[in-house]
């Protein structure tokens, strides 16, 4: 794993030295994995090639400005560029790219592989974030790291990790992140009051999710949020994938959802969290996808809705059959 690992972040240090026009891009919907590691990629790329035109794009979230900001561009002056992507197997899910006539892409994910295949193409899912990666590539390569680049990208691994609490955490995530720190000498501590700061309108909104969370009797946790609901506790649509994970450790749920009416696109978003039913086969069949046990897809109607809660509380059931197969 070692010697595909050096031979894939030379390709990767490489393509990236080959091109002066980079266009960085991630998911829609971000989450602070996505918009750490493309923003830390850019300013790693900026500083050891000053003279390239490289670009990090997509909508921006208030909420993670603090990453740093993004660039708005005219397509056409990136006509022929290498399109990176990040944290992103599916392109119709990728943000900021309409229109873009680029030459090749190049592909960081940790996510099971779909339908982008990169002309370099490193997909890791034994990794727990792409900010382990981008971190990874950094530190191989002669790519240039600061103070600023390493906190966002120590963000995105506690982000992504659940502080290092699920099972994608492993020995080399401790590894990059003692190298991050070595490196960089990052107040690593002083940094999550960036990830954990709440509002208290945000802690109410949690009370609310908490208090009305509906429970199957296979396991499966799940709620529909209202538009008004939002707008009522003065939070925003990405606040319930925010606090999805604080959601953890309940001993009757193996498997919970939030699933928040987007007004605006009419439609829903929707997070999913499980203990061990696998969840992104379900999320796939809804316009979504991620990991195993961490996804999102979207939903545009009442019926979906039922299906979609119908279709993962079935997840649960089958989970529980074949654990308890496994015990007799």
């Amino acid at each position: 794993m070692g010697i595909i690992n050096n031979n894939i972040l030379k390709k990767i240090y490489r393509k990236i030295k080959e091109y002066d026009k980079i266009v960085i891009a991630r998911h829609i919907g971000p989450d602070p994995d996505a918009i750490a590691s493309e923003i830390a990629l850019r300013d790693a790329i900026r500083r050891t090639f000053p003279n390239k035109n490289c670009v990090a794009v997509g909508l921006g979230v208030a909420k993670f400005k603090y990453y740093g900001i993004l660039d708005k561009i005219e397509v056409e002056d990136f006509e022929g560029a290498l399109l990176i992507v990040l944290d992103v197997p599916n392109l119709h899910r990728v943000d900021g790219i309409e229109n873009l006539k680029y030459k090749e892409i190049l592909k960081i994910d940790h996510h099971p592989k779909e339908d982008i295949i990169g002309d370099v193409d490193w997909t890791d899912e034994s990794a727990c974030s792409t900010c382990q990666m981008v971190a990874e590539l950094i530190l191989k390569t002669p790519l240039k790291l600061d103070t600023v680049i390493a906190g966002n990208l120590y963000l995105g691994i506690v982000s992504d990790s659940d502080r290092f609490l699920l099972a994608y955490t492993t020995n080399k995530t401790f590894k990059i992140v003692h190298e991050l720190i070595l490196k960089s000498n990052i107040n690593f501590t002083g940094l999550y009051n960036y990830l954990y700061d709440r509002s208290l309108n945000e802690v109410r909104f949690q009370g609310y999710l908490a208090s009305n969370m509906e429970v199957t009797e296979n396991g499966l946790g799940y709620l529909i949020i209202p538009a008004e609901k939002i707008k009522e506790f003065g939070v925003d649509l990405a606040t319930p994938s925010n606090l999805i994970n604080n959601f953890n450790f309940i001993r009757e749920v193996i498997a919970w959802t939030f699933i928040s009416e987007d007004a605006k696109n009419s439609g829903y978003k929707v997070s999913i969290r499980s203990h061990g039913p696998i969840v992104n086969s379900v999320a796939a069949k809804y316009n979504g996808g991620g990991h195993k046990y961490a996804s999102g897809a979207r939903l545009h109607s009442e019926e979906e809705i039922k299906n979609f809660i119908k279709d993962l509380d079935e997840a649960c059931l089958e989970y529980k059959r074949a654990s308890i197969s496994n015990l007799e």
